[in-house]
């Protein structure tokens, strides 16, 4: 007889998980809090953008919904190699070295994506956020290079498109309050419903960011007061259910995504809106300009790297501001390289044709010191080095206690734009420690009988940040591994 597994959850990992699950022969039912509209987790809040190792362009088009696209042509999409993916990872890693699960991330990132693209989810190249026109081609930077079809909202039907296809079945307003175990083995859920019984469970249920409370208990700072800018449901539900049970609680649990806001956001980035719109409200274009805080000074080297591998912690720095605020400041010259969120139907900003009149402008902000940090940015702009969004360009600030190491221009050409934002964050990084079948471990350094995890219930995954695009790919493989895991040794 086919064994029966329960996954918790419906985004990404949750869906990857229930392929995996179907595919190795279970019967898979997947139970989601939400109702269908608000299904999906963090999923559908992303632009489907997923990083992953390649060495060439050929390692890409058979991903692609259109190969034969004749833009293709001219685009160079470079490679990114394991050691770069690597690389990258330890860049956030504080000190430590790769864990085993940043290993398994590395390793199985482009098999995780190949596996998806046998299961028909499809992806498109990331022209218009990754990459800029230089002599006539399309160059991309940064390592990331796909997002899926539609983005995130693409990516979930895709996915829920090839579960349904394998058998799968999917509940919503289908909350899980507990975890069923007979002689220590995990054997079913508690639901509002009733109990229902599997030979295991998959907790793929999000993380613990939309709970202000466990925000505050678990990670300090000024937690408590970020933006959330994903479901309101992922509320550490799993975490605490798998507690109960004696998993071990694993992963740097002070350390989340976090991203630059609009300050003025909805909670949510706006229930009422179609999901693909909700992401409108980040805003990551700060390395074309300066952030300054309410005391008029800048606070971070807005061109230290891509914004790709700072966005994650920058959301964390505005957020450590005076009133956990800050205004992301640009001239005329780089408007259109701004990205469409700054141009959202509510982005909320104060226009001006002179920079007194701007700074007079920004609620909150010392004028007098903002117009001499403007000043002073301006008069050390490096003018020897030409300004080049492609790579990092060295086109720096000299002499300024705080540089800015690329990309810096002088702000002179009206009008000029300020965007008031905070700190918002989308996932947490300290979770459950995971075996590389996917079960859930003990504190006593065992498997639990029956139990798996995958997404953002996994630690030890990311540290002190994250470079763009991992978090949907961390799901996909650990969500394999953990479907897989639980259809075999269930």
């Amino acid at each position: 007889m086919s064994k029966q597994v329960i996954v918790v959850g419906s985004g990404n990992a949750a869906l990857c998980a229930g392929i995996a699950a179907c595919e190795a022969g279970a019967k898979v039912l997947m139970l989601e809090k939400a109702d269908e509209t608000l299904a999906g987790g963090n999923t559908k809040y992303t632009a489907g953008a997923m990083r992953f190792a390649y060495d060439s362009a050929d390692d890409l088009l058979p991903l692609l919904k259109d190969p034969d696209d004749p833009k293709l042509a001219v685009t160079d999409f470079g490679g990114y190699t394991r050691d770069k993916f690597a690389s990258d990872l330890l860049a956030f890693n504080g000190g430590r070295a790769l864990s085993e699960e940043q290993e398994s991330l590395i390793a199985e990132s482009l098999p995780t994506m190949q596996w998806l693209g046998h299961h028909g989810v499809k992806f498109e190249p990331i022209y218009s956020r990754q990459s800029f026109e230089k002599n006539g081609r399309h160059v991309f930077w940064g390592g990331l290079t796909l997002a899926a079809e539609n983005e995130g909202v693409g990516l979930f039907d895709m996915e829920l498109a090839a579960f349904e296809r394998l058998g799968g079945e999917i509940r919503y307003d289908s909350a899980v309050t507990g975890l069923i175990t007979e002689e220590g083995r995990v054997c079913g859920v508690e639901t509002g419903g009733g109990v229902l019984h599997a030979d295991a469970v998959i907790l793929a249920c999000g993380g613990f960011e939309a709970s202000a409370d466990m925000r505050a208990e678990l990670m300090g700072g000024h937690w408590d007061k970020a933006k959330v800018r994903g479901t309101p449901h992922n509320t550490g539900d799993g975490l605490v259910m798998a507690g109960r049970v004696g998993a071990m609680q694993y992963g740097l649990f002070a350390g989340c995504h976090a991203t630059p806001m609009d300050l003025h956001m909805a909670e949510y980035g706006g229930l009422s809106l179609p999901p693909s719109e909700r992401k409108n409200y980040r805003k990551i274009c700060y390395f074309l300009g300066v952030m300054l805080n309410a005391e008029g000074a800048r606070f971070v080297d807005e061109g230290e790297n891509f914004r790709n591998y700072t966005y994650a912690q920058f959301g964390k720095a505005v957020l450590e501001q005076p009133g956990h605020f800050a205004w992301q400041v640009f001239d005329a010259k780089v408007d259109d390289l701004l990205y469409a969120e700054y141009r959202f139907r509510d982005a909320h900003f104060v226009q001006a044709d002179t920079l007194e009149e701007l700074c007079a402008k920004m609620d909150g902000v010392d004028q007098t010191r903002a117009l001499e940090t403007v000043a002073a940015f301006n008069a050390s702009v490096n003018e020897e080095v030409a300004f080049d969004p492609t790579t990092l360009d060295g086109k720096n600030t000299i002499g300024l206690d705080l540089p800015k190491s690329n990309w810096a221009q002088k702000l002179d050409t009206p009008p000029f734009k300020a965007y008031p934002v905070t700190g918002g964050i989308t996932f947490t990084y300290g979770g459950l420690k995971v075996s590389e079948q996917g079960a859930v471990m003990s504190g006593n350094g065992n498997a639990i009988p029956g139990l798996y995890a995958c997404g953002e219930m996994v630690g030890g995954v990311f540290f002190e940040g994250y470079p763009g695009g991992s978090g949907l790919t961390s799901g996909a493989v650990f969500g394999r591994r953990a479907g897989d895991g639980a259809a075999r040794g269930a």
